[in-house]
């Protein structure tokens, strides 16, 4: 192993000791619930000079600790939970992508598209299928990571080449898709959730960054192309594929049957979005806005964009199933319902202890002291919109390498620096673009990212040393190039004035 492997070897020991004695993100919330608690009746006899924005009075701390405060959280726990409203978006979003995927009807889909890609294009259109994977959770890593090393290995190219390119566009490139998905609308509530605290009726699209992420998706192309074929494949001829021939995955045609359903699948969805098309066209349409508007928060349509995702997936989901026989009756259906939702358990167990500290930060006056504070420390300093920007990008990919979840992360950060931010005239939809390219671009190098030890495997297959720092040594280049390149093209976007996504903005108050 060279020099440079050993050494980040070393440094990825440090990290994971570090990163192995936090908490779980879920204890994580509980203990912030206690702080809050403490804090606020440390702080709820003190006076501050800063004035709320809310109010137009000095703000004042809310002591949580006394007993009218405790009866009435107890009271409301139950109902501060199930209003939670990331909680509802994630699960109902769930629930057809889950019928989709257990049907089989998204594996079949990345198989076609990977398999009718010319041998040149190969590489992008892999990064490219990692990219629109996301709208299916785990669908990247369990199928098109380790079906991009096949299909490498078939085309006599090195298979570890492939698996880094995926994992780039799975990961490295999390927040970047043509598609809008799940993940689009749980940030955009934390985010809201979090502008409420100096702006209550502030009303933030779902898709306010779709624009952004779209044009994200071909600059991480680029990226992961350059990179995998003129960086790491070549490094990678001088190691040999070593594998036991018998734990190398062979590459499984699509049956006839397949074929058959995902065609049908495919037009059901395609006649599905013709539809909705033919729906929105019309200017009185139902789903516009009163005065004819498709993209105001008033319209229907932008209220449904939850329920839309549910059925873009889960009638296709259903169609294939049928006529490929993974689903022989509606229990079926039905238990590839349950089976999302019991990969969904953990999630719930976070968002309970999540939506119960954003509540006590919300009530105690917390987060808006601290947002004030903070942006008067940033206005004293006079620090450019663009320096900040830059920094919080940078801090969320530093905490990336500790807390791997992009919502438990947001549900911490959000409420921090979206008002702090919003102080200072930066719109919520820039914050959290930030966010998002600093969530993403340590994704790849962190082992405390669940997939990872995954990753690993898939390239012990090949290669039968393959360690941490192998897989390591692979994803830095990508890492580094994706957060300098991505920080840089997030601030030329916003110098050319490109809108973010529907109905966003740069400043705030939006102009």
């Amino acid at each position: 192993m060279t020099a440079q492997a050993n050494w980040t070897s070393r440094a990825l020991d440090k990290i994971e000791k570090v990163g192995n004695k936090l908490p779980d993100p879920a204890v994580i919330f509980l203990l912030s619930l206690v702080i809050v608690w403490v804090l606020s009746a440390l702080l709820a006899n003190m006076s501050f000079d800063a004035l709320d924005p809310r109010t137009g009075k000095n703000i004042e701390v809310q002591n949580l600790l006394t007993g009218a405060s405790l009866a009435d959280f107890m009271s409301r726990m139950v109902t501060i939970f199930t209003s939670f409203a990331p909680l509802g978006v994630v699960l109902v979003s769930m629930l057809g992508i889950g019928v989709a995927e257990h049907s089989g009807f998204i594996n079949a889909g990345l198989k076609r598209m990977l398999d009718s890609t010319p041998k040149f294009l190969l590489t992008p259109s892999i990064i490219l299928v990692a990219i629109v994977s996301h709208t299916a959770t785990d669908a990247g890593y369990v199928l098109v990571i380790p079906l991009a090393g096949v299909i490498f290995y078939a085309m006599g190219r090195h298979p570890l080449a492939g698996i880094a390119a995926a994992f780039a566009g799975v990961s490295g490139g999390f927040a970047a898709n043509f598609v809008p998905s799940a993940i689009d609308p749980l940030l955009q509530s934390f985010t809201q959730s979090a502008a409420h605290i100096i702006d209550p009726g502030l009303q933030i699209n779902p898709l306010n960054n779709w624009f952004f992420t779209s044009a994200s998706s071909l600059l991480i192309i680029c990226i992961g192309w350059y990179l995998t074929d003129r960086v790491i494949e070549p490094r990678l001829q001088a190691t040999p594929v070593d594998g036991d021939p018998k734990e190398i995955p062979k590459f499984d045609e699509l049956s006839d049957k397949d074929r058959k359903a995902l065609r049908a699948a495919t037009l059901v969805m395609l006649a599905g979005i013709g539809l909705l098309v033919a729906v929105l066209w019309p200017v009185d349409s139902p789903l516009r806005a009163p005065d004819g508007d498709l993209a105001s928060f008033s319209a229907p349509v932008m209220r449904s964009i939850v329920p839309l995702i549910f059925l873009l997936f889960i009638i296709p989901g259903v169609v294939y199933g049928l006529v490929a026989g993974t689903f022989k009756s509606s229990r079926d259906i039905i238990g590839a319902m349950s089976k999302s939702m019991g990969s969904m358990s953990y999630y719930i167990v976070m968002a309970f202890f999540c939506a119960l500290f954003i509540d006590a930060f919300g009530k105690s006056n917390l987060g808006a002291l601290l947002a004030i504070e903070g942006a008067q420390v940033l206005q004293t300093l006079q620090l450019p919109s663009m320096v900040t920007i830059v920094g919080l990008i940078f801090l969320t990919a530093f905490v990336n390498l500790f807390v791997g979840s992009s919502s438990a992360k947001w549900a911490l950060l959000g409420p921090i620096f979206v008002p702090m931010l919003m102080q200072l005239g930066i719109s919520p939809d820039l914050t959290q673009a930030a966010y998002r390219v600093g969530d993403s671009s340590s994704n790849i190098i962190t082992p405390l990212m669940p997939y990872f030890p995954l990753v690993v495997v898939y390239c012990q297959r090949y290669v039968k040393d393959t360690g941490i720092g192998t897989v390591l040594s692979l994803m830095l280049p990508f890492s580094i190039c994706i957060i300098l390149l991505w920080t840089v093209f997030l601030l030329i976007y916003w110098g050319l004035g490109l809108p973010l996504g529907l109905q966003s903005s740069y400043v705030y108050p939006a102009l």
